[in-house]
């Protein structure tokens, strides 16, 4: 998928999210409802505008590794070693997390999914932002946004901004579980 890296970068986006809006806007691979992962209330909304089953957990995109300490996910040498293998694509991976105050993002799996993009603007983005929760832009088990248009008569004005890329044709991530002995699981 190719995007301007300057999609990122609009001001009005930024204060949007930094200020805990919903955003719909392009991601690495679909268009995405966003929102800050560490607003409980800013998730729940996500989870409410979606009609997402509460028991689902959502990726985490994130702009660096060293934000997974901020969900109190520690990684072994071995799981570090296999992240870069997997972040050179569009591969969400999933830590354990314990953390019973992240439970309205683990919901109850004791688990996050994060995907580090490999887009240096969607990554300068979420370095400017936090990181952010980012299903697909679609209603429960209807199919993701192509574009804004169809993003709109899902969302209609239950989100604060739509960021419009084009069209978009992605695929969602694959989506593998880490073990801290460096072993993956492949979920999707």
């Amino acid at each position: 998928m190719r995007l301007s890296q300057n999609i990122w970068n609009d001001k009005n986006l930024i204060e949007v999210l930094v200020g805990n809006g919903v955003v719909i806007m392009p991601t690495d691979t679909l268009y995405g409802i966003v929102g800050k992962a560490l607003n409980a209330s800013v998730v729940n909304r996500i989870y409410a505008a979606r009609k997402r089953k509460p028991e689902k957990p959502c990726i985490i995109l994130i702009g660096d590794i060293d934000e997974l300490e901020k969900f109190s996910v520690n990684i072994s040498k071995q799981q570090k070693n296999k992240l870069k293998e997997y972040w050179d694509t569009p591969t969400s991976i999933i830590f354990d997390c314990e953390d019973e105050i992240l439970s309205y993002l683990h919901r109850g799996t004791k688990t996050l999914a994060f995907r580090l993009p490999s887009s240096d603007g969607l990554c300068d983005l979420l370095k400017k932002t936090g990181p952010l929760i980012a299903p697909s832009a679609n209603l429960e088990g209807l199919p993701p946004s192509l574009n804004i248009t169809e993003a709109k008569k899902y969302f209609d004005d239950l989100v604060d901004l739509y960021i419009d890329g084009g069209e978009i044709k992605g695929k969602a991530s694959k989506v593998i579980k880490l073990k801290k002995d460096g072993s993956i699981e492949v979920l999707r």
